[in-house]
This record gives structure tokens, C-alpha cells and sequence, in this order.
């Protein structure tokens, strides 16, 4: 009898504890930021927790600037799951010193990459291919869409950041003298289709992009390096200003995106805030699920559940094997 009474009691003890846990999860609110990446990330956010911690979470739209400044001055909402941190980083920092915001996992385990690429079908044709030099000295290997007999490097769209570090740098490199012109496709849709074609007529192509994105995930890319260390001081004061008068050859940066809790969430979230520090995944991950997306026309909610459902041996590291039996009885 002594034996069954302790049992009920420790029992009721545990149930007690889980309802504690759960509790004190509670409501939780996440940013759904308007880019590919970081949407899916908040919709598998939601199913983890909600399925595997029994917390109640509310997606709300979300963009990098109004979400730091509503997460910075009111602790709303409690996360952001994918947080470009470069473009505030000293305000972040401050924040986090000042214990307002928590700066938990990279999430992207790789860094955001951007730069120069070239098809993976045409770097394994031309392994002496290397470098975006390399690749230069052969602009019958990147026709030009408009003149064959030229070479094209392919820029983003207008009004992309991107844009003038892209041409300082076609600047820098001297390819107009190497038989290059400096093509401008329009729009997003202009360089994704600029991309789809030249796998489809297998011809080379030589331009920006930049990862996770659906087009590194549906066309094998390599990037191609510039030979030379990133130098940020040089970025900062004429790769990314507009018409730099003497530009010299740099690479991209690595941008880093973390996730980002509110004090409030931290304190409140318990175990499941566990998941929020362990949480990161690669570009290549990314960038498989985003090219399911748009070839399936899903939702972010729809990725989220097929990443879940296809990939058990991305996200069952980040969780405990009792949490995870629980989300994947839930899909």
C-alpha cells in the first residue's frame, strides 16, 4: 500500500511538473518574415513547439527593421527565428548587452553566400575553372544573350544592393576589356529565368546569386572565388557605393542570421528554449525544401510539414527523442 501511495504521489508529482512546463511555455508569439527562408523557418518553429513543447504560437508578419525595433522597445514578438543581424548589429548588441533581447542559434549553419556562379555541369567540363579570373579569360563560355560573340556577366535586378557591388566589381575586373558586357535581367523572375534557361540549353552562365534560395536547391551551382580575402573596409567605402570611381577585385561577405528571443521568452519558454539554442540548419537544406516549395506551389506551412516529414535526420538532433516521437505522431 506505502508502495502505491508513493506511486501516485511521484506520479502526480510528475504530471504536475509537465503541466508546470507547459504552463510556463504558454503563448508565444513568432515573426513570419516576408523572405522564403526565414518563413519556413517560423512555420517549423510553430510545429515544434506547439506539438512537441504544448506551447499555443501565433505567427505574425514580420521585417527586419519593424520587427527589432517592436522586439527591441515592447518584447514583441517573442522571437524572430531567422535575423539578419549585419544590418543592426550594433543596436543589437546593445540590446543583448543590456539584456532586452537574446541572441540564440545561427541558424543558418553556412551563413547567408552571395557571389559570382557558374553551372556545376560547366565546372566539371572546365576543372581549371576556379576562380571568376578563370572564368573571364573564356567569354565563349558565357555567350551573351543579345551578342554570342560576347561573354556576359549576368547583375541583379535594379534597386538591389547587389546591383552595385556587381557591377563595381565587373568594373574592378576589367571584363569589358576581356570581352564581357554587364547584362541586366530586369527582375528576380529576369535572373531565376536567365538561370532555368541556361540549364535547359545547357549553355554556360556566369552572374550573381547568392544562397539559401529554390534555384540553388533545383540547379546545381558552383561558386566561384575572387582570389582575393574579403576586405570590409574596402566593401564598406566602394564595392557597395554606387559608381566608385576606382573599385578594386573583393569578395562578398558572409552575412550571419541568428535567431533572436525576447528576455521574456527565455525566461518563460523552459525546455523549449533548449530547442531554440540547438536549432540550425545548412544551406543546402534550405535551399531543398524552398525548391519543393515553389515546384509544389506550397505554402510556407506546407514546406515547414515536408521538411519535417522527408528530413528526420535534420530535426531530431535538435530535440529530445520523447519530443520527438511527439511531432512526428502529430504529422
Amino acid at each position: 500500500m506505502k508502495k502505491l501511495l508513493a506511486s501516485t504521489v511521484f506520479a502526480a508529482g510528475l504530471y504536475a511538473f509537465a503541466g508546470s512546463a507547459q504552463a510556463d511555455c504558454g503563448s508565444i508569439s513568432i515573426a513570419e518574415m516576408n523572405w522564403a527562408s526565414a518563413g519556413v523557418a517560423a512555420n517549423v518553429d510553430k510545429i515544434i513547439l506547439e506539438e512537441g513543447y504544448d506551447c499555443t504560437v501565433e505567427l505574425v508578419s514580420g521585417d527586419t527593421m519593424p520587427t527589432f525595433t517592436s522586439m527591441n522597445e515592447k518584447s514583441q514578438p517573442d522571437m524572430a527565428p531567422e535575423f539578419w543581424i549585419n544590418s543592426v548589429r550594433t543596436l543589437l548588441d546593445q540590446a543583448a548587452a543590456e539584456g532586452r533581447l537574446i541572441i540564440a542559434a545561427e541558424i543558418l549553419a553556412d551563413g547567408a553566400v552571395e557571389g559570382w556562379w557558374i553551372p556545376k555541369f560547366l565546372a566539371d567540363a572546365h576543372p581549371d575553372i576556379k576562380t571568376v579570373q578563370q572564368a573571364l579569360a573564356h567569354p565563349d563560355l558565357f555567350p551573351a544573350p543579345e551578342d554570342p560573340s560576347k561573354g556576359a556577366v549576368t547583375n541583379c535586378p535594379s534597386g538591389w544592393n547587389c546591383q552595385v557591388s556587381t557591377a563595381n566589381l565587373y568594373k574592378a575586373l576589367a571584363a569589358q576589356d576581356k570581352g564581357f558586357e554587364l547584362v541586366d535581367t530586369g527582375s528576380a523572375a529576369g535572373l531565376d529565368g536567365s538561370i532555368a534557361s541556361a540549364f535547359e540549353k545547357k549553355t554556360g552562365w556566369l552572374g550573381y546569386y547568392w544562397a539559401p534560395t529554390a534555384i540553388l536547391g533545383k540547379y546545381e551551382m558552383v561558386k566561384l572565388s575572387f582570389d582575393v580575402p574579403h576586405d570590409k573596409a574596402e566593401w564598406d567605402a566602394c564595392t557597395a557605393v554606387p559608381d566608385c570611381a576606382n573599385p578594386k577585385v573583393n569578395s562578398y561577405p558572409t552575412s550571419q542570421a541568428f535567431t533572436v528571443v525576447t528576455k521574456q521568452f527565455a525566461e518563460k519558454a523552459g525546455v523549449a528554449m533548449d530547442y531554440i539554442k540547438n536549432r540550425k540548419w545548412s544551406n543546402a537544406t534550405v535551399n531543398s525544401i524552398l525548391a519543393w516549395q515553389t515546384d509544389n506551389q506550397g505554402t510556407n506551412e506546407d514546406a515547414a510539414k515536408h521538411f519535417l516529414e522527408t528530413m528526420p535526420e535534420v530535426w531530431t538532433k535538435w530535440v529530445s527523442p520523447e519530443v520527438a516521437d511527439k511531432i512526428k505522431a502529430s504529422l
